[in-house]
């Protein structure tokens, strides 16, 4: 097993290099990048939707420069360097893509600057939302590493991962309104459920690609007694494919087919590959 990904595509492509180089100047607030990282993708993704200036900044998390290391030694992406002496001079930093994503909601958060807000108002329907991105979090996110990263020698099945991942996005979608109201989480409401689940439905291909019977999802009208929740997830997730903000910041398909290569071999030394291979928490 090798010890670093060495070999990784060095910049976004497609769309996405598009939507880095309109954001390659100087800026005081930077986000610190992989470009092929999900996390990452949440981030850039709630930059997007409020259209918050800023400084695209690309990182290998494989050779990680020594100026990125002195900001964040944790060298996590995304990291987001945030001015905090009025002048950009003075840069902390953020991590954990939540925590950045929450950040940037509440720090931009005018309306007629950034457009609409990304949490209810409503403290109840607010805490909700968290609630349920924390299911995203812990419960749907590991499962989609533990599935792609299956191999023979794993001591569960490929079978019982399926069911297992399937069950926690079944009893995400449950939780949806009704798609009479809209296609989103909240309804006709765009919102950071909805952005933290994105980067990881897109990537759903993946598992098509490299695991025998793929995701597994039924197709129209062979759901059983589960084809109204899935009947939801397609109207999400067809909605949610065609968002712009997902869009913008996804690189061509086979540079993901050729990083996540790694994943489906279980041989990438990524922290959250490794992670998962030890049965450990995400970092």
């Amino acid at each position: 097993m090798s010890k670093i990904d060495t070999s990784l595509y060095p910049n976004a492509t497609g769309a996405a290099a598009t939507f880095a180089a309109s954001h390659a100047k100087e800026h005081p607030l930077k986000l610190y990048a992989g470009w092929f990282c999900p996390f990452v993708q949440r981030s850039w993704m709630t930059l997007h939707e409020k259209r918050i200036p800023h400084q695209y900044v690309e990182i290998n998390p494989y050779q990680k420069a020594p100026e990125f290391l002195a900001l964040n030694p944790r060298g996590l992406v995304p990291t987001l360097a945030v001015p905090v002496d009025g002048s950009g001079k003075v840069l902390k930093p953020l991590y954990e893509s939540g925590v950045v994503c929450e950040y940037l909601e509440e720090a931009f958060s005018a309306e007629d600057k950034h457009g609409p807000k990304l949490l209810p108002e409503d403290p109840y329907e607010r805490a909700r939302c968290r609630l349920w991105i924390d299911h995203i979090t812990s419960r749907i996110v590991p499962r989609f590493y533990r599935f792609i990263q299956h191999t023979a020698s794993k001591e569960y099945s490929l079978d019982e991962i399926r069911a297992d991942f399937l069950a926690q996005i079944k009893t995400w979608v449950r939780e949806m309104a009704a798609s009479e109201i809209g296609p989103w989480f909240l309804g006709e409401r765009f919102s950071l459920v909805d952005i933290m689940l994105a980067p990881w439905a897109f990537r759903l291909f993946l598992i098509d690609h490299y695991k025998s019977g793929g995701v597994g999802i039924p197709a129209p009208g062979e759901g059983g007694e589960d084809e109204v929740i899935w009947q939801r997830w397609r109207t999400w997730f067809t909605a949610m494919m065609d968002r712009q903000s997902l869009k913008d910041t996804l690189s061509d398909r086979e540079a993901y087919i050729d990083v996540y290569k790694r994943y489906a071999e279980d041989t990438t030394m990524s922290e959250v590959a490794q992670a998962t291979r030890a049965g450990q928490s995400l970092p």
